[in-house]
């Protein structure tokens, strides 16, 4: 009798204990990449590049990727010898996060970039998928849309939230059906920021969102500013 009473002691014992570290794992599965993760992946990706004769760790794209999700970092070049574990919060580990990898030849750096987006686009083009034709709205640029989302069945329009702002974005659509964040607020609210940055019409001024964030702007399209340097879409 006692032996069975220490047996299921034993068993509660280790239930709750996995019921107590279980949400801790799953949160740091959530957190945003700290300045230290960051950096060792980073430190990791040097290391692995100066032994491998300028080879970067990354797994192959497709040609047409956008630039900013074109070069997602390959963990199992770098575990266990450059990086003791892959970030708890990568995607390759059950997290959020895709770590990226930006200016590849002239300095490779590490960012990331969170793969919940993902879900909303999905779920937009699972419900153009129904429709024989995109239910355009307005029209913002050359070949950029907005959606009327009520006949795509939504209460309200979806959105997501930015990295860079922490305030809620709008999705477009192009002519060829592609679901993109819309970053122009972003922009706007950080080039009023910042107001020593030299930019001309014609140039991708994405790179000014990843300027000081770990994070890039995906799922996005390439933006430049006018003769005035306010942001547009590019065309």
């Amino acid at each position: 009798m006692k032996r069975k009473l220490l047996f299921l002691a034993l068993l509660m014992s280790a239930f709750l204990l996995s019921g107590c570290l279980y949400p801790g794992d799953k949160e740091e599965r959530k957190k945003i990449p700290g300045e230290d993760q960051i950096l060792s992946v980073q430190q990791a990706v040097e290391k692995f590049r100066e032994e491998e004769g300028g080879i970067l760790p990354i797994k192959n794209q497709e040609a047409e990727t956008d630039m900013y999700m074109k070069y997602p970092i390959d963990f199992k070049r770098l575990v266990p010898k450059y990086l003791s574990d892959i970030p708890a919060n990568a995607f390759e580990n059950g997290g959020y996060y895709q770590y990226v990898i930006i200016d590849p030849e002239k300095n490779p750096t590490v960012k990331v970039f969170d793969l919940r987006i993902a879900e909303t686009i999905r779920d937009i083009k699972i419900r153009l998928a129904a429709k024989k034709y995109p239910p355009y709205k307005d029209r913002l640029a050359k070949d950029v849309f907005t959606l009327d989302y009520k006949k795509l069945g939504y209460d309200k329009e979806p959105k997501v939230t930015s990295p860079f702002t922490m305030r809620e974005l709008s999705l477009v659509i192009t002519g060829d059906g592609s679901i993109c964040v819309d970053y122009l607020p972003d922009l706007e609210k950080i080039l009023a920021e910042k107001k020593g940055l030299s930019l001309k019409p014609g140039q991708d001024i994405r790179y000014v969102l990843t300027l000081d964030s770990p994070f890039v702007p995906a799922y996005s399209l390439p933006y430049t500013v006018d003769e005035n340097g306010r942001p547009v879409f590019k065309e």
